[in-house]
């Protein structure tokens, strides 16, 4: 999915994750957004396509109530212009940089160019060290990488009330969701920058040398002639061998020896031809395979498409409605405890979700047949009032466990009695030791009266583990 679809879907992931409450979209909402989609990108389109159609609709209808919320979207958008300004503004600092020498004075041996070049060089290294190290996974956002995410990658603004929250949600989903991504778009900005520096710096040279006459040389307190030609031919060697301008000898190298000097016309020949080889060109290259991989990264995110929010909306979409199954174990049905399964069903499922519930197993009995075919999910009912029995209990969820079962232990004769807190979590303590073996999540509800806002959290969080 491309990096605008893949955003458009991460908002409207955040937003009906976020509003349990269905303030801000409804169920009707949700379900009028899925059949629009489904209709507009036909039967054989693919999921990718599928939800970015899907969200463009909820986010247009939801604009339409919420004006901020485009403008917040909009707001985590990557402002490409920001990398052509630290670029830009890499190149004048190279151009302010070329006083590398006083009076007219080009010092061979001081920085920026030996300065750049040893940086540059340093930082090739440590790029190749933490490739290998890392067998070729993208690298961890650094201070520098960090900062330019932020600042061109935008970020959302606190608000309050469920819109605040919901992106909240967005920011923290999109920034891990594209941190691939903005960490190779933020290297191929460094790259370019760190290029467009040493262009700067070699221009402000042979500009001010246009009017001016530099006079190269040479100083230090510990460098013999000598030693001074021996780092000269091993600094500037890339660039004679370039350029074919020769380096002097240690007696041309004694001669230049402050106060002394010479025309420095070739010795910024040599700085040119050494930068360019040394700096300019490999970053250029480096930005450039960023670049490559940068558009691939943007042309293809990878949506979790495993976890449940998802699930839901695609098996409506690719397996119609879902079917939901549910089998009592040794537990009688409350009144209204049949509302309180099929709203939990339509809120974790989707409105056109299909619950049916069996007939109550008998203590000691064994699963219906029906209970062994594919669901979407099957709900083994207990009763919170009974004790629960590992032989018994345990073992008849343990025959039903799969990867979309889930226990739920109905409360609602413990609210009938009035339990109090400390004895309510004592209970739900015992059931869980004896389910738990199981390797199936375990759901409290009252079904007379469930929270349908905590049950999908829960349910989600559970059956996403168990993904």
């Amino acid at each position: 999915m491309d990096e605008r679809a893949a955003l458009d879907v991460t908002a409207v992931r955040a937003i009906e994750t976020s509003d349990r409450a269905r303030t801000l979209w409804s169920d009707a909402d949700r379900a009028w957004a899925s059949r629009a989609a489904a209709e507009v990108v036909g039967a054989q389109a693919s999921p990718e396509a599928f939800l970015a159609r899907r969200a463009g609709f909820v986010l247009e209808r939801l604009g339409e109530r919420a004006k901020t919320l485009p403008r917040a979207v909009r707001s985590l958008h990557w402002r490409g212009w920001i990398g052509t300004a630290i670029v830009l503004a890499a190149f004048v600092l190279g151009f302010a940089l070329d006083r590398i020498g006083d009076g007219g004075r080009v010092n061979i041996l001081a920085p920026p160019v030996l300065g750049l070049i040893a940086w540059n060089l340093a930082v090739y290294v440590v790029l190749a060290v933490g490739y290998v190290v890392r067998f070729g996974e993208p690298p961890p956002l650094g201070p520098l990488r960090r900062a330019i995410a932020r600042v061109a990658g935008g970020a959302v603004r606190g608000r309050g009330g469920d819109l605040g929250e919901a992106l909240g949600a967005l920011g923290a989903a999109w920034a891990q969701l594209a941190a691939p991504l903005y960490a190779v778009r933020a290297s191929r900005i460094l790259h370019l920058a760190a290029a467009a520096l040493a262009l700067g710096v070699l221009a402000g040279l042979y500009v001010r040398g246009l009017a001016y006459e530099y006079q190269a040389a040479w100083e230090s307190t510990f460098l013999a002639p000598q030693a001074v030609h021996e780092i000269a031919r091993i600094a500037y060697a890339p660039g004679a061998a370039v350029s074919g301008i020769a380096i002097p000898d240690a007696q041309a190298i004694a001669a230049i020896r402050a106060p002394g000097g010479e025309n420095a016309a070739r010795w910024l020949h040599l700085m040119a031809a050494t930068v360019g080889l040394l700096v300019v060109a490999p970053r250029l290259l480096l930005a450039l395979l960023a670049g490559a991989v940068e558009r691939h990264r943007a042309r293809h995110l990878r949506l979790p498409l495993d976890a449940p929010y998802f699930r839901r909306l695609l098996r409506g979409y690719r397996g119609g409605p879902a079917r939901v199954y549910a089998v009592p174990y040794s537990y009688a049905l409350p009144p209204k405890a049949d509302e309180g399964l099929e709203a939990i069903v339509a809120r974790g499922f989707g409105g056109s979700a299909a619950l049916h519930v069996a007939a109550s197993v008998p203590y000691g009995g064994e699963a219906p047949a029906a209970a062994a075919e594919p669901h979407a999910a099957t709900f083994v009912v207990f009763g919170g009032a009974a004790t629960p029995e590992p032989e018994l209990h345990g073992r008849f969820l343990a025959a039903l466990a799969r990867a979309e079962t889930v226990a739920l232990v109905d409360e609602s004769p413990l609210v009938a009695q009035g339990l109090d807190a400390t004895r309510l979590e004592a209970r739900r303590a015992a059931w869980r030791e004896v389910l738990g073996h199981a390797g199936v999540p375990v759901v409290f509800v009252d079904l007379r009266a469930p929270d349908l806002a905590a049950v999908e959290t829960v349910l989600e969080d559970a059956l996403g583990a168990r993904t």
